[in-house]
């Protein structure tokens, strides 16, 4: 499914609390961002007091082990996230917390559990980030209609999926399993955004299940389909997927979802890392080989998220929309090199040069996205 280009009139996009994450050099650093410093054991936050309005944490992983950093307003609704920080690197999260109240900060080593937590107490008044040609509220609109439009999509394909795992024609679950995928990959920095394991419910791999814990979700169905053959359970892990989706549905279309035009960028960003970081190695399908109609997916998803902000970037830095244009053309290019009919080759034809070079096309595109949440909070 080739990647869609959403014109700006018609999808202003801006996910909601999609989780964000920019690169920002030593030199960038504002004596008012606040330093994280997370090791596989312990999660040091320079200061545990902030105002109403923007901050910024700048999140250095001392640690073994590929960690992650979340903000948590009450009931765990992730505020911002910034994901996959490899050992030895800085990564940035610009998160908007515009209302005083406690709010909890978590390291996650290894990027599961709850993480190690901290309480962050915020005071001041109530700020809304001023938008006085409606260019924020424009491109919220805009992104919900987009959401929506994914999360129907989704709907209806894994309702189709789940059919024919229940009608036991594997070869049409295995046919269907990337397509319906691809719908959740382009939106999935909203599903992160809801508490009570949703996202983990639907998208878990089986290296990540922590030991007593049920394996639920999409992977697990995978492992059924083409490694171990239909279990006992496999007809209720298609019905418990079904029913996660529609709470996911319930959850988007809910009166109180709302938009953070700030972590928009933050979702862009993280949907192109999690493609480098994780699934470029083959390690996402692992059972399918699927995963290049994934990397489309995150790519589309990332091009919508820039697109509901191209207004707020052709505004303060008409450059980096041209050359982020650029990036996403290179890689789209590049994609289009291992289509296959409607779909694509499997991901283990791949060779590694051929994955290297996949890699630096993303390596670059992501590089300029990386600018992009700055951008948005300086509106």
């Amino acid at each position: 499914m080739r990647r869609t280009t959403y014109a700006l009139t018609a999808v202003a996009v801006l996910p909601l609390a999609l989780a964000g994450c920019t690169e920002k050099s030593s030199s960038e650093t504002s004596a008012a961002d606040i330093a994280v410093t997370a090791t596989d054991t312990t999660c040091e936050v320079a200061s545990t007091e902030g105002f109403t309005g923007n901050t910024t944490f700048q999140i250095t992983n001392n640690g073994s082990k590929v960690t992650e950093f979340y903000v948590y307003s009450e009931g765990d609704r992730v505020m911002g996230e910034v994901e996959n920080i490899g050992p030895g690197l800085t990564r940035q999260l610009i998160v908007a917390l515009p209302d005083p109240g406690t709010y909890q900060t978590a390291c996650k080593a290894g990027m599961v559990g709850d993480g190690i937590r901290t309480n962050f107490v915020v005071t001041g008044e109530a700020v809304r980030q001023a938008d006085e040609d409606g260019l924020l509220a424009e491109a919220a609109t805009g992104y919900k209609r987009y959401v929506i439009s994914q999360v129907d999509a989704l709907q209806d394909t894994v309702a189709q999926f789940v059919a024919a795992v229940k009608s036991g024609d594997i070869e049409s679950a295995k046919a269907q399993f990337p397509i319906t995928r691809s719908y959740y990959e382009r939106i999935e920095p909203v599903a992160e955004s809801f508490p009570d394991d949703l996202d983990p419910r639907i998208d878990l791999r089986e290296p990540d299940v922590e030991p007593g814990a049920e394996w639920t979700g999409f992977h697990r169905i995978e492992k059924d389909l083409w490694e171990q053959g239909l279990q006992p359970d496999t007809n209720a892990m298609a019905d418990r997927l079904q029913a996660d989706i529609a709470e996911l549905a319930d959850k988007i279309k809910a009166e109180d979802f709302t938009i953070d035009p700030i972590q928009v960028a933050g979702g862009a960003q993280g949907l192109l890392d999690e493609v480098a970081k994780t699934k470029i190695s083959g390690e996402e399908d692992f059972f399918s080989h699927t995963d290049l109609w994934d990397f489309q997916a995150n790519v589309d998803g990332s091009q919508a998220a820039v697109a509901a902000v191209r207004p707020i970037i052709d505004q303060n830095d008409a450059e980096l929309g041209s050359a982020i244009d650029t990036r996403f053309a290179e890689l789209d290019a590049e994609l289009a090199e291992y289509r296959q009919g409607d779909g694509f080759v499997f991901y283990d034809t791949v060779t590694e040069p051929q994955r290297q070079e996949l890699s630096t096309k993303i390596d670059a595109l992501s590089a300029e996205v990386s600018q992009v949440q700055g951008v948005v909070a300086g509106q």
